[in-house]
């Protein structure tokens, strides 16, 4: 073979791979949908795979960009992408429409992420009969019954923090209020004291850290999931991708925990036993193969969700106060109020009395969603209303939650922490789909209530014996963990801790 011959026969291979790289780049063209021209190998997000910038940050350029359009067009490498924007679509996609979009559209990788097979990501077959199973442990009856083992976590939180506030130094509180919740959910959740505020080698909080912290070999598995999940899965299934450390300790502490209060005839009504119901009852699931590693996805959903995210929105709060003296001041004198009606006997419904405590908690989260996006995919073929785009069966859509909730048309200057946006006037004023930090519809957050109360009585407990300050290492400007899903802080948030001195 000529040189010419090598010579056509590579440019016959870089214009098949061009092709294959663009075949479908005139998707949302062909649609009537606006949106920008993506790049060949890595469609518009290049700066995500890159991490450069946050999917948060990116939507919002996005957003911004198309400010008049109600949709936007985008390619994720080769595949179209919908990003929705129009409140009024929006409420169709959660709620109306809800059994075309029931599915969140992320493949399972039950090989190399048998604990990916929770409530989050389970495809509708699995997701529905699970969810009605595993609901009633969050009713509010459930979270009364929780309460008082939340408190004794927020009382041991008082106790390392009379540690923390004599040093007199910086501290992250990112850390401190994720040692918290890792405690509150080993108690509600799991009977087992975690201790990871009062032992630093706890091995409970060592894993929710190794699972929550962006390593490069994390970011690496979930890129090449992504872009090759046949493959991805292929490897994992002939142990060439190996199990990861967090997978194995808590598939072993699930399925440990369960036997032990089975032998031992141990009930707590919490969320392991409703777990241990499904296992002697799987016929409550249809006929979904009940399984060791299905079980303990639920429950590692639970942990990792609700140390991560409650901890997250006690960070931001903390941020926000120690930024906002008049604020936390305020909110301090809410919370002595409500000591001196009530002593030390919190409860579930008091707290649930306490105004400007619910709208420093609503506006964290306006300005800080942990999750900054919502998935859905499409179940059928799709034509949104009162308009003529139509989308195929299997069409991925994204909501830009993030965005959404810094859109001066909804709440002007937004990047100004401002409680007030939750008053009854102001919220009655707005479309309620513009306020999306759990989710809504059938598939909106089920532990919702649970993180509510853990992340306030955190935060009573703290202004109630100690002042927020900033430090000097205190970011000024927030910044977005680029190489995160969850939105966090890059370097974390530095505070100063500071005993009150009471009579």
């Amino acid at each position: 073979m000529g040189p010419y011959e090598i010579l056509c026969g590579i440019v016959a291979v870089i214009l098949a791979v061009y092709y294959y790289l663009t075949k479908n780049f005139n998707f949302w063209k062909s649609r009537g949908i606006r949106g920008p021209k993506p790049i060949p190998g890595f469609g518009n997000f290049k700066d995500v795979m890159l991490s450069n910038i946050s999917m948060g940050d990116y939507f919002t350029e996005l957003y911004n960009a198309y400010k008049d359009e109600p949709m936007i067009g985008v390619f994720t490498r080769t595949s179209p992408h919908l990003v929705v924007k129009d409140p009024d679509l929006i409420q169709d996609i959660l709620i109306k429409d809800f059994t075309v979009f029931s599915h969140r559209g992320v493949p399972i990788s039950e090989n190399a992420e048998p604990l990916s097979q929770h409530l989050f990501l389970l495809e509708p077959k699995r997701w529905r009969p699970m969810r009605i199973n595993l609901s009633p442990v969050f009713t509010p009856g459930k979270i009364k019954d929780m309460f008082s083992l939340i408190l004794e976590c927020a009382d041991h939180l008082v106790q390392y923090l009379e540690n923390i506030a004599s040093k007199n130094e910086p501290v992250d509180c990112c850390e401190i209020a994720a040692k918290y919740t890792t405690d509150v959910i080993g108690s509600c959740a799991f009977g087992i004291e975690m201790n990871a505020l009062s032992n630093e080698e706890s091995e409970f909080r060592r894993m929710g850290r190794k699972e929550s912290t962006p390593t490069w070999t994390n970011i690496l598995r979930i890129r090449v999931r992504q872009m090759f999940p046949r493959l991805y899965d292929m490897l994992a299934y002939a142990k060439i991708i190996p199990l990861t450390e967090g997978t194995k300790f808590f598939t072993r502490v699930v399925v440990e925990t369960m036997v032990y209060r089975e032998k031992n005839s141990i009930t707590r009504n919490d969320f392991i036993d409703m777990l241990r119901e499904l296992k002697k009852h799987p016929e409550k699931l249809g006929d979904i193969e009940v399984t060791d590693s299905l079980l303990a996805s639920q429950a590692f959903l639970f942990f990792l969700t609700g140390f991560e995210t409650s901890s997250l929105t006690i960070s931001h709060a903390m941020y926000e106060l120690a930024l906002n003296q008049k604020m936390q001041d305020e909110l301090r004198e809410e919370v002595d109020e409500l000591y001196a009606k009530c002593g030390q006997d919190l409860t579930y419904d008091n707290i649930n009395k306490m105004d400007y405590l619910n709208k420093i908690f609503r506006e964290t989260l306006r300005k800080y969603p942990s999750v900054p996006f919502l998935m859905r995919q499409a179940m059928s073929n799709y034509t949104f209303n009162g308009t003529k785009v139509s989308i195929p069966k299997g069409q991925r859509v994204w909501i830009p939650i993030y965005a959404i909730q810094r859109d001066p048309d909804f709440y002007p200057k937004p990047d100004i922490f401002d409680p007030e946006r939750f008053n009854e006037e102001a919220v009655q004023s707005r479309h309620p789909m513009v306020y999306q930090p759990f989710g809504d519809g059938p598939r909106n957050c089920i532990g919702s209530r649970f993180a509510v109360y853990q992340t306030k009585l955190g935060l009573i407990k703290m202004l109630r014996n100690y002042r927020i300050e900033t430090c000097e290492k205190t970011p000024i400007s927030y910044v977005n963990d680029p190489r995160t899903f969850l939105l966090m802080p890059k370097g974390g948030l530095h505070l100063k801790i500071v005993k009150l001195n009471r009579p």
